[in-house]
């Protein structure tokens, strides 16, 4: 059994239904818990993801989050409340689960996720990507801006293993406010900054191109002379496209080739 854990507000719902698609589609073999983390989805709506979810064989737990958790944290542009949820996740999971995978909604899932849902955590609390095109040139300011001179790099939240086990030992929910609060004026990807901050010993470092694979890097690469990351490439060798940024495959005006991998899984 893999456990699934993703927190969204009502407007993710139609992507994550994809995310959940492409899940299914490539892991045919593996089971999966669905834990959703929510403040904002009405009752209709989360009956309706339980059918969906019920019906193509798989478990799945809706947790209601009171919206005062991080009713005073910095949410802009095209971040919600709810990206603050897997920090806290703890709080809210049941206790027997013990390894998670967090998940954007914004991804697709191109093949299997065995291997990177069984990785090693080797005494770390996440295992997560670094984007490095984006956050390498941003990298002397990042360990600048959070204070953390020895960072391995800066990773992004987007694609999550969760080590709960030791997490709930070592995570304090009010180390998470102070800093919110202290910072607020300074975090630029919120959820990000603070894991990147407070956690940045406790990441291990997994492979961006085959589990965290930046839509917007494609468009980049472009520009490289012999790039190696075709569509091709990408079908065979990526596990996890994360469409990042502000534009999103579902808009009409989405122009990146990638999107060709949303369009497959949408029903």
């Amino acid at each position: 059994m893999m456990n699934i854990l993703v927190t969204l507000n009502a407007n993710y719902l139609p992507p994550l239904k994809v995310l959940l698609h492409s899940l299914f589609c490539n892991n045919k073999n593996e089971s999966f818990s669905i834990y959703l983390l929510y403040s904002d989805i009405p009752d209709q709506d989360i009956k309706t993801l339980e059918q969906y979810i019920i019906s193509k064989g798989h478990r799945f737990t809706p947790i209601f989050v009171d919206s005062k958790w991080f009713q005073d944290a910095p949410v802009f542009r095209h971040y919600t409340s709810e990206m603050y949820y897997r920090l806290a996740a703890y709080q809210f999971l049941p206790e027997d689960v013990d390894r998670i995978l967090y998940l954007d909604p914004d991804i697709v899932c191109i093949n299997p996720i065995t291997d990177f849902y069984w990785t090693d955590f080797e005494n770390c609390l996440f295992v997560a990507a670094e984007h490095e095109h984006s956050a390498k040139m941003a990298r002397a300011i990042n360990k600048l801006r959070l204070r953390t001179p020895n960072a391995k790099g800066y990773f992004n939240t987007g694609v999550l293993l969760m080590n709960m086990a030791s997490i709930r030992k070592e995570v304090n929910i009010e180390e998470i406010y102070q800093f919110i609060e202290k910072n607020k004026l300074k975090l630029v990807l919120p959820d990000q900054d603070v894991l990147n901050a407070l956690y940045w010993d406790k990441i291990k470092p997994a492979d961006s191109l085959k589990y965290n694979y930046d839509a917007r890097y494609y468009e980049l690469s472009k520009l490289i002379p012999k790039r190696k990351h075709s569509i091709d490439w990408i079908r065979r060798n990526t596990v996890l496209i994360h469409y990042c940024g502000k534009d999103k495959p579902w808009h009409k005006q989405y122009k990146n080739e990638l999107k060709c991998f949303y369009d497959q899984y949408k029903e």
